[in-house]
């Protein structure tokens, strides 16, 4: 069982940075591909960027490459998701998910956090 805590999500102006975190419990965090969604309002739930167990490979959507990094610290249980250049359609709920597979898929993906919102104003 992992429990999942985002944090790090707020208001900001397009152009802006953030970073999210979240933090996992348990002590097999680095056997799980760690990802991040987002679902913005009236859409369904999309893949933004995924990171392998090791931390060795990652792999992020074409509408955030260049723009979001997506990392993890195994000793920490923790994964980032520094998000720079904002834009006002990167507004949504994000979410972090553990999963088996380093997969873009959420159906892959077991555990989720409760999310945590951002907003991009223009």
């Amino acid at each position: 069982q992992v429990q999942l805590v985002e944090s790090g999500g707020g208001l900001v102006q397009a152009g802006g940075s953030l970073r999210l975190s979240c933090a996992a419990s348990g002590r097999t965090f680095s056997s799980y591909a760690m990802a991040w969604f987002r679902q913005a309002p009236g859409k369904e739930r999309e893949f933004v960027a995924v990171i392998i167990g090791s931390g060795d490979s990652t792999s992020s959507a074409d509408s955030v490459k260049g723009r979001f990094t997506i990392s993890r610290d195994n000793a920490k249980n923790t994964v980032h998701l520094q998000m720079n250049s904002l834009k006002p359609e990167d507004t949504a709920v994000y979410y972090c998910a553990a999963g088996g597979a380093y997969s873009r898929n959420q159906w892959t993906y077991a555990y989720w956090g409760q999310g945590t919102q951002v907003t991009v104003s223009s």
